[in-house]
């Protein structure tokens, strides 16, 4: 099963609520992704993937227009500094691409900045380079019990 395929039958047997968006072009970037959903950068979430002393990934959600700080995510989690995981890492432990890792269906610690639940809707990678979700924040939060806290620098 690929990961289109994979993060389809989570959403199904988790019963999300969302809509599974899939494009001819790339949707690796915020901008790119925007240009296929022909809606606006502001409209979308990244995930951005972290390592921690221990080895562990952990998934922070920020608006597409925001940077995490991972100062920030070390208080939130009160643990040492991580650090930004390597597209090999990402494959390796979430097996989604980057570019690709959705915002929920990894069994991880998942970290929301608050700036992400005020929007009515956002747009978040699909399982692939080439499709999207387009999610409720609070229906994300539902789906993978993240803490929300700032994260952003």
């Amino acid at each position: 099963m690929n990961s289109e395929e994979k993060l389809k039958q989570y959403i199904k047997d988790s019963n999300i609520n969302c809509e599974y968006l899939k494009f001819e072009q790339s949707c690796h970037s915020v901008e790119e992704a925007a240009l296929a959903a022909n809606t606006s950068p502001t409209n979308f979430v990244k995930n951005i993937c972290m390592i921690d002393d221990k080895g562990n990934i952990i998934i922070v959600i920020v608006k597409g227009e925001d940077r995490a700080s991972t100062s920030r995510v070390a208080k939130a989690l009160n643990i040492e500094r991580p650090r930004i995981a390597t597209p090999e890492e990402i494959l390796e432990k979430t097996n989604y691409p980057c570019g690709g890792v959705p915002s929920f269906g990894i069994n991880t610690q998942y970290l929301i900045d608050t700036r992400v639940m005020e929007k009515e809707l956002i747009y978040s990678s699909g399982g692939s380079q080439t499709s999207l979700i387009t999610i409720t924040p609070q229906e994300l939060q539902k789906a993978n019990h993240g803490t929300i806290v700032r994260v952003r620098k």
